[in-house]
C-alpha cells in the first residue's frame, strides 16, 4: 500500500482521542486528526518524531492526519484505518496463507445474526467467511505486541458474533494487523482487558481461527508481512 506524501514534525501532545498538536521544523504547531481510538500506549510520547499527511478536502476541519511515529523500538502506523486496508489488500492478492484461495471479497459485511459488521466476508472453496481486522500497536518488550491497549467491549462483541458464525457453519476468522515494526509475536492483554482475553480463549475453542501477522513499513510504502505467532496468555 502506498502512503499518502507525509511531512516530519515532533508530536506534543495525543488528547481528546482523535487530536495532536504536532511541532513543525520552523516552529510553528498545527493540530491534525489521530485516527486511533485506542490509549496509544508507547505510541504517542511527547517529543517523538511523526509523519503526517494533508488532505485537500475544503470540509474538513483540520486537514492534517497523524499517519506514523518512530518508538525505540521502530515506525509504527498508528492510523487504525489503515490495518483494515492491509488486510483487504492482502486478501484480495491471496496473500493471507491461510484463507487463500479466497474470491467474493467484500469489505464491511453485515453481521448475519446481530447488529453492527464484520470488517470483511469472503468465500474459499464455497465456503464462506467472516472476517475481522484488529489493529495491534501495544509493543511490550521481547518483540511482544499485545491487544487490546484499552478495554474494549465491541472487540468482545465481535469475538461473540464470530463465534455464531461458526456455530452456523461458516468460518470465522480474527486477524490481528501488527502496525508496528518491533512486533514479532501478539498476545491477548489480559491485564488490560481480562474479558476480552477469556473471549478470545472461548472463540478459539469453538472454532474461531486466529492469526497474527506483521507489517513492513518506511515512509512510502506499508505491506502486510508474514504471519506472526500468537502467544498463550
Amino acid at each position: 500500500m502506498n502512503l499518502p506524501a507525509l511531512t516530519s514534525g515532533l508530536l506534543e501532545r495525543r488528547y481528546k482521542r482523535f487530536l495532536a498538536d504536532i511541532l513543525l521544523v520552523d516552529g510553528t504547531q498545527i493540530t491534525a486528526h489521530c485516527p486511533n481510538t485506542g490509549a496509544m500506549t508507547g505510541c504517542a510520547t511527547p517529543g517523538s518524531r511523526c509523519y503526517y499527511s494533508l488532505s485537500d478536502n475544503p470540509n474538513r476541519k483540520y486537514a492534517a492526519t497523524l499517519e506514523l511515529v518512530e518508538t525505540d523500538q521502530g515506525l509504527v502506523s498508528v492510523n487504525t484505518n489503515r490495518a483494515n486496508a492491509l488486510v483487504g489488500e492482502a486478501l484480495r492478492a491471496n496473500r493471507i496463507q491461510e484463507i487463500s484461495p479466497c474470491a467474493d471479497v467484500r469489505a464491511e459485511v453485515k453481521i448475519p445474526q446481530g447488529n453492527g459488521r464484520f470488517d470483511f466476508f469472503a468465500t474459499s472453496k464455497g465456503t464462506p467467511i467472516y472476517i475481522e481486522v484488529k489493529s495491534v500497536t501495544l509493543h511490550q518488550g521481547l518483540g511482544i505486541g499485545a491487544f487490546p491497549d484499552a478495554v474494549s467491549v465491541r472487540a468482545l462483541k465481535h469475538l461473540q458474533a464470530l463465534m455464531q458464525v461458526v456455530a452456523d457453519g461458516a468460518r470465522g476468522v480474527l486477524i490481528f494487523c501488527a502496525q508496528h515494526q518491533g512486533i514479532r509475536q501478539v498476545r491477548a492483554a489480559s491485564e488490560i482487558d481480562a474479558e476480552y482475553a477469556a473471549g478470545l480463549q472461548r472463540a478459539i475453542q469453538a472454532g474461531v481461527e486466529v492469526y497474527a501477522y506483521g507489517c513492513s513499513m518506511n515512509l512510502k510504502t506499508i505491506v502486510l508481512d508474514e504471519p506472526l505467532p500468537l502467544l498463550e496468555t
